[in-house]
């Protein structure tokens, strides 16, 4: 089974520079290439949802919103909403929106060399998008991938707290957790290793308008398995709803989850990734083994299976 220097090594054969990232218990050891290292900031992508999920989980717990409370409720008086829709179903990617914006990918195609295809994501456009929307299925009933709808849960969170999108998530993800999450990233690259500008996803941000670093990262990961964490109580409901994908993927609020194999073990492991146009990211986790690994590169290559070997390795040991 693959250790931490052997998968680092395997990452950096074709990016330009990653970081990885063992957790067992209290320990975390972290190792980089190209200079890049434990306190790099790099932009994460779609595990930006994760952080969005637990932060409707906090305001859930302590009655500043309902997981089932509407949308609509949360939005500018006059926004055309489907009534159904309500946070839990954006948590969980159940809301039958579909994945981008209504014409967005239209618009990529159409200019496939624009540096930041979110930039335009304004609030107003992410409402009239919203009112012309078709869902793909009810509310609640099937699983589909929504940036667009993690996007707008992260907007209305925003608008009920009354704070932008970053001050909520360091506001309810406290201390560590967030020290590194916004700010100037390492300079990405696309898969071909040329320079690629960095993305800005405007009022999209609860999508994946995140930036972090692997300690902090390593540190979000501790905290769903410590009992004295103050966001435990928040991990705790997020990662026991559970939507069924299929027989072997479940939707949490934000995470997802597999189960390996019996020959593998048969643990759980807890995972996100994301990806922008010059970084990818990886997050994952087995809380009853107490392990994880975090793994983010400057490059636009996955790192998803060497990083689910690592911690099905750890997993094992």
């Amino acid at each position: 089974m693959p250790d931490l220097d052997q998968t680092v090594s395997r990452l950096a054969a074709n990016r330009h520079g990653v970081v990885v990232a063992t957790i067992t218990g209290d320990d975390v050891t972290v190792r980089g290439t190209a200079g890049l290292g434990a306190t790099t900031r790099f932009e994460i992508g779609s595990i930006t949802k994760v952080f969005t999920a637990l932060a409707l989980a906090r305001l859930a717990l302590t009655g500043r919103a309902a997981l089932d409370e509407p949308l609509r409720d949360l939005l500018p008086a006059g926004t055309s909403c489907p009534p159904s829709i309500t946070l839990r179903h954006l948590a969980t990617h159940t809301s039958g929106l579909p994945r981008l914006p209504p014409g967005m990918l239209r618009g990529a195609l159409l200019n496939p060399f624009q540096p930041d295809p979110y930039a335009h994501c304004t609030e107003r456009y992410l409402l009239a998008a919203l009112g012309r929307a078709r869902l793909r299925s009810a509310p609640g009933r099937r699983f589909h991938y929504s940036n667009f709808g993690a996007g707008l849960l992260g907007l209305a969170l925003a608008h009920r707290a009354g704070l932008p999108y970053d001050d909520l998530v360091r506001r309810e993800i406290p201390g560590l957790l967030c020290t590194s999450t916004a700010g100037v990233a390492t300079p990405g690259h696309k898969r071909n290793g040329r320079p690629a500008a960095p993305w800005n996803l405007a009022a999209l941000a609860g999508a994946g308008g995140l930036r972090s670093t692997a300690a902090d990262m390593a540190s979000f990961v501790q905290a769903h398995w410590r009992p004295t964490s103050e966001l435990a109580p928040a991990v705790d409901l997020a990662l026991s709803i559970e939507h069924r994908v299929n027989p072997f993927l479940t939707a949490h609020l934000g995470w997802m989850s597999r189960r390996l194999h019996p020959k593998q073990g048969g643990h759980q492991q807890f995972f996100h990734n994301g990806g922008t146009g010059g970084f990818v990211s990886f997050a994952a986790f087995d809380p009853q083994r107490r392990v994880g690994v975090v793994a983010l590169s400057d490059t636009q290559r996955s790192v998803d299976g060497p990083a689910f070997e690592l911690l099905t390795s750890l997993q094992s040991a």
